[in-house]
């Protein structure tokens, strides 16, 4: 029976990026099931067109992808995705798979980033891996996408337990006045946590200078734009407006190792469900 393995992000126009962060998760979920082909899809059919009308690049949605593997004789798919939160970009892969699913043998879907309790525990212990040397009453600001759908509860979810568990509370964290406070925040673009809920917390805290990351699977246009550019209402011109210095670092989540087999974990217990339960 031929094999394939469709890996469904939201995508990115930025080439370096894509690079760095989807095709990066790519080989590592490849990797761990060699017997698959790889294929992509993306949801943005804003970055499709562009892709497609800017550089002759031609990318299918999951449901072209799937309707292409099925003419091709692929009879077992897996479909690990890409995005962070169980949001409407994912709902969309949900209704596709539902659909063509009478199509094939098997058809396997793995959850986003963050799907459960312990997925919110293991992602704080990844980015204890890219936290930059910070000084006393220096932060780390993560920039979430945000949504309009319900899922949006996620950032402010992983903000709370944040600041709840002190993050990052590593041996030798700093003493002194800011030692009861997270040396990391989350916010969003689109959604709650806002940036000036942060902004105004963190001045109060004393915080003297932030760092910028964002919490995206790729530095894209949000990164680019809204977290690092000079555009006034950029988070770095905002939070140097508010007297707090700010630090700009374009790395996605996809350049984290540790994030990566978080998605690998989500395909193999995806692949490890009967073919009722899966997706």
């Amino acid at each position: 029976m031929k094999k394939a393995l469709l890996v469904v992000s939201f995508g990115t126009s930025y080439h370096d990026t894509c690079e760095k962060n989807i095709v990066a998760c790519e080989r590592d979920l490849a990797a761990s099931c060699p017997d698959r082909d790889l294929f992509r899809a993306f949801t943005s059919g804003m970055i499709i067109r562009k892709l497609r009308q800017r550089d002759g690049i031609d990318i299918d949605t999951p449901l072209q992808a799937l309707q292409k593997l099925a003419a091709q004789g692929y009879q077992d798919v897996a479909i690990q995705s890409l995005h962070i939160i169980n949001g409407d970009e994912y709902e969309k892969i949900v209704r596709e798979v539902q659909l063509l699913r009478p199509l094939f043998t098997r058809l396997t879907l793995g959850v986003p980033l963050l799907s459960s309790h312990n997925d919110y525990v293991q992602l704080m212990q990844a980015l204890r891996q890219q936290m930059p040397s910070l000084r006393q009453t220096e932060k780390v600001v993560f920039m979430g996408h945000g949504a309009s759908h319900h899922a949006f509860a996620a950032y402010a979810c992983l903000d709370h337990m944040m600041t709840a568990q002190r993050f990052p509370a590593r041996v030798g964290a700093h003493v002194g006045a800011v030692e009861s406070y997270p040396e990391a925040r989350v916010g969003a673009v689109e959604s709650y946590p806002e940036v000036d809920i942060l902004i105004d917390s963190l001045r109060d805290e004393g915080v003297t200078g932030v760092h910028l990351m964002p919490l995206m699977l790729v530095a894209g246009d949000h990164a680019i734009n809204d977290m690092a550019s000079d555009d006034g209402d950029s988070w770095k011109m905002r939070f140097n407006a508010a007297g707090i210095p700010a630090t700009p670092w374009l790395s996605g989540l996809g350049e984290n190792p540790a994030i990566r087999a978080m998605f690998v974990a989500h395909l193999r217990q995806a692949l490890n469900m009967t073919v009722e339960e899966a997706a």
